[in-house]
């Protein structure tokens, strides 16, 4: 990240910042995120808890962080099938920044 007239940052597309928010991006990655961190869940569980959320929108959203490395998908060879998904390590390393969101929208009003 640099400086440009010494007070405007930029943050070019090899930013870490740009990176990130590039991927946490949109209304519900973040809870999605969330959700995942204490561990596995079926899509239906995630529908569930995510109130207000499309089918359409949730299974574009994990296929989005599945494509990135933040989130795996297992397909258990049952009849119906179950599928679960979980965080990756890398998906596990934005349990910081959840962390730090929880606690800064504690303190707005």
């Amino acid at each position: 990240m640099g400086t440009k007239g010494g007070n405007e940052s930029s943050c070019d597309d090899g930013c870490p910042v740009r990176r990130t928010a590039q991927i946490i991006d949109g209304k519900w990655t973040t809870q999605i995120v969330r959700d995942l961190l204490p561990g596995k869940r079926r899509y239906s569980e995630l529908l569930q808890s995510l109130s207000g959320i499309s089918p359409k929108i949730l299974a574009a959203r994990l296929k989005f962080l599945e494509s990135h490395g933040i989130v795996s998908k297992t397909i258990y060879p049952e009849i119906p099938p179950r599928t679960e998904y979980k965080l990756t390590k890398l998906g596990r390393k934005l349990q910081g920044v959840i962390a730090a969101m929880a606690e800064f929208g504690t303190r707005l009003k």
